[in-house]
């Protein structure tokens, strides 16, 4: 039988490597989505993934989508909406969640900014930190220890506190052609037999293949 690349059902997926795993086989929480292929790298282990989606509560009702072959490594920081206060109050302390005679405080809504959500092939850099509600486009690179307070368009590279475009990967028409292609919405033997194009600076070849 050919083979198609590694089962996305692999916990680790390299041989004697157990800090690299592909994320979806380690997630617990049914508002965290990953898609195939998609892997984390932490020298503690991919295990360690959740400890790092902070303020993620059940009530709250938002998700965490991440799309397919990404690459996201150690100490990644999801911050959800659990962490928002209130900010037209003249104080930002939660009272109304103590009870016992605060509760009466209690707003209409808590601020809440939606789903999170990275597109595909998205290349996330050491101790990044994504912010509540944010989309990151596909293709898009973001730095070492960037903090994600807006939208990430595709194929930009952002960086900084707060991060900012850097540049973008490509350009405007190249990009629009990437996005069209879409390969990782391919079934894997089609990637299988396109690998080599997928991984050169030919977009002409990717768009023959697609």
């Amino acid at each position: 039988m050919p083979e198609h690349g590694p089962s996305p059902e692999a916990r680790w997926p390299i041989a004697g490597v157990t800090r690299l795993g592909f994320l979806k086989n380690f997630i617990t929480r049914p508002s965290i989505i990953v898609g195939d292929y998609t892997y984390y790298d932490d020298p503690r282990g991919p295990e360690q993934f959740e400890e790092h989606v902070l303020y993620h509560f059940d009530f709250v009702g938002d998700r965490l989508v991440i799309g397919k072959f990404c690459s996201i490594a150690a100490e990644t920081t999801f911050i959800m909406n659990g962490g928002n206060h209130m900010t037209t109050w003249l104080t930002t302390y939660p009272f109304p969640i103590f009870g016992h005679g605060w509760s009466g405080t209690e707003p209409p809504r808590w601020p809440q900014r939606g789903d999170t959500r990275v597109g595909n092939d998205v290349w996330i850099g050491y101790r990044a930190t994504i912010m509540p509600g944010i989309s990151v486009g596909d293709g898009a690179v973001i730095a070492t220890a960037a903090v994600v307070t807006r939208d990430v368009p595709p194929y930009a590279v952002v960086g900084g506190n707060p991060a900012t475009t850097i540049r973008s990967r490509f350009d405007p028409a190249t990009v629009d052609r990437l996005l069209a292609v879409a390969w990782w919405d391919w079934e894997i033997e089609k990637v299988t037999r396109h690998v080599g194009a997928i991984c050169s600076g030919d977009v002409g070849a990717l768009e023959r293949a697609a």
